[in-house]
């Protein structure tokens, strides 16, 4: 069924009003998931909010120590700028669909549709991110693993557009990975996000498609936060013991709750994580090594 009205503000103010006054509109920017679902009937929409002639929206700039990516920052300008500051956020950006995908699927649209196999998702948890929703009357931000309620739920209001999300810039490694059919142009069977940060001594992770919402391994995280502390690893740069390694792979894939459906079994998406996180942390660790740059 396609949308009656088709609105296309021109600043983010007049957006706002429009959503205040239509509760009911569905609000896009690359319309990448939007499309979809009225194509196969699964989404109604009476009015359409057009968000793509909206400025402010596309604007990535660097506040201090974060990024405040805009709503409407596509895959491809995310891969084309934010390379050094967001790297874990950009390789899952490169993950995202085609090329043509990438060129129009937005960060707020990716967040607004709040699947729990969202692929920027597990990085900005791994970061520590915050998402900024703004209404015509107020603003708030959100930690972003407050903002998912459900799966494809958050607690956007119905006045409320996705403004941006801000990410601490990166102080450390950071990866992540998904498993699939294929490295792209897919929605993951898992995926897994593994952050660094040496300024604060702790590790990050985040959990993808394993779960009802996107979720951070917080044992997982504090357990090996403790044994780098306890064999001072951040000062010496020494190897990770394998035991330690292990262990921070069996604590991931039991912080996640998947379920059997046409994509995989439960099984194999916790067998999976704990390939990943192994992997992963090692990765990290390594580049932490040997590049001079990182120091705690």
């Amino acid at each position: 069924m396609s949308p009656e009205s088709f609105l296309r503000p021109t600043s983010f103010a007049e957006a706002l009003e429009m959503r205040a006054a239509r509760p009911g509109a569905i609000a896009a920017a690359g319309c990448t998931d939007v499309l979809v679902e009225l194509n196969f009937g699964r989404l109604h929409a009476g009015e359409l909010i057009d968000l793509t002639r909206v400025p402010e929206l596309g604007a990535l700039g660097v506040e201090g120590g974060t990024v405040r990516v805009g709503a409407g920052v596509t895959y491809d300008s995310l891969i084309r700028t934010a390379g050094r500051e967001l790297p874990a956020l950009v390789a899952a950006a490169r993950t995202v669909g085609s090329p043509l995908i990438r060129n129009r699927g937005t960060i707020g649209g990716n967040l607004g549709s709040a699947s729990p196999a969202g692929d920027c998702h597990p990085p900005l948890i791994a970061c520590g991110a915050e998402v900024e929703l703004a209404s015509a009357t107020s603003s708030r931000t959100v930690p972003i693993e407050d903002f998912f309620c459900g799966p494809k739920r958050s607690v956007l209001g119905p006045d409320e557009l996705v403004a941006a999300a801000w990410v601490p810039r990166a102080d450390g490694p950071q990866a992540f990975a998904k498993v699939g059919t294929r490295n792209a142009m897919v929605i993951a069977v898992c995926s897994l996000a593994v952050a660094l940060h040496p300024s604060s001594r702790r590790v990050r992770t985040g959990i993808g498609s394993a779960a009802p919402v996107p979720l951070a391994a917080r044992a997982a995280e504090a357990h090996i936060a403790g044994h780098l502390e306890e064999t001072r690893a951040w000062e010496t740069k020494a190897p990770l013991q394998p035991a330690a390694v292990e262990h921070f792979a069996e604590l991931v894939s039991a912080a996640a709750s998947p379920i059997d459906d046409v994509r995989g079994r439960a099984e194999y998406r916790r067998h999976a994580l704990r390939v990943l996180a192994r992997r992963m942390l090692t990765w990290c660790w390594e580049e932490y090594r040997r590049e001079p740059r990182w120091a705690a």
